[in-house]
């Protein structure tokens, strides 16, 4: 599919996603959020895909935010569907089942740091700056800033940022918890590149199900959680996947996935999460 405001590349079992509006610090506008949304049902529709990196292009701006002049003319019933449009688009990235990895060189603010933040991993450059300035434009973060920032850094740090605006560097942002890891700008997608396949080289259901067991047991009390622990672990054991892991470990050989679905009595069920426990 072709895209206007962003590229999609695949490299065998990695996609790279590149935001290319650079003249505006690739800033998110309805049409990239659209592609971006269609960019990501593609990938999650395709099983050779395991990991995603998602950069912007220009070396200036990883995302500078959403497009001011589009927030500018917004009502108060346009602007909760606005926030709810952007909502969906980073909450399907951040459920897809396949660890996205957000590569932040220069600006990542407000809807960018908030695109970042609904990434599974985050690496950041060295000249990366990041922050949630909403608030000197008489809004707030609305593509769920103020619930996924104190989640990531606690709640005072969370809102430090989110009520001062303040714009912080990349080695504030790694001591806080709001990045992962800071590297050179020169060094960061070929870093990005061999971090997702190192995790592309291990079995595709025992790290989707990983992601989903940490994104739903996050807000469960943890002997619920320990349970859907159970249950996802007693399902992977089920699989071809794990026959072959375990068999390639006492071969002491490379194992070779395949991804195939063992059958799961909770897949599809309206009440499939509760099922695992």
């Amino acid at each position: 599919m072709e895209h206007t405001n962003l590229h999609l590349e695949k490299r065998s079992s990695l996609a790279v996603v590149t935001l290319d509006r650079p003249k505006v610090l690739n800033a998110l506008n309805a049409e990239t959020l659209a592609e971006l949304s269609e960019a990501f049902e593609e990938l999650a529709a395709d099983p050779a895909i395991r990991v995603i990196l998602l950069a912007g292009a220009g070396g200036r701006a990883f995302v500078a935010g959403a497009d001011i002049r589009e927030l500018a003319a917004l009502s108060a019933e346009e602007g909760r569907a606005f926030a709810l449009r952007g909502q969906q688009v980073f909450r399907r990235i951040e459920t897809l089942g396949k660890p996205v990895i957000a590569c932040i060189q220069g600006f990542a603010l407000g809807a960018g740091c908030e695109l970042a933040m609904a990434c599974t991993l985050r690496l950041a450059a060295d000249d990366a700056r990041l922050g949630q300035p909403e608030v000197k434009l008489g809004v707030m973060a609305g593509y769920g800033g103020s619930q996924r920032l104190p989640r990531l850094v606690g709640r005072g740090a969370g809102l430090k940022l989110l009520l001062t605006g303040a714009i912080i560097d990349a080695h504030e942002a790694l001591r806080i918890g709001l990045v992962d890891e800071v590297v050179p700008a020169a060094e960061l997608m070929e870093r990005a590149e061999s971090l997702g396949r190192e995790i592309a080289a291990n079995a595709p259901l025992g790290v989707a199900e990983t992601l989903r067991a940490v994104d739903e047991g996050l807000d469960l009390p943890l002997d619920l959680a320990l349970l859907r622990e159970a249950g996802r672990f007693g399902y992977l054991c089920g699989t071809t996947d794990k026959n072959e892991g375990t068999q390639a470990f006492l071969e002491k050989r490379p194992p070779i996935w395949n991804g195939n679905e063992a059958e799961d009595p909770c897949r599809g069920r309206p009440d499939r999460k509760s099922c695992y426990s």
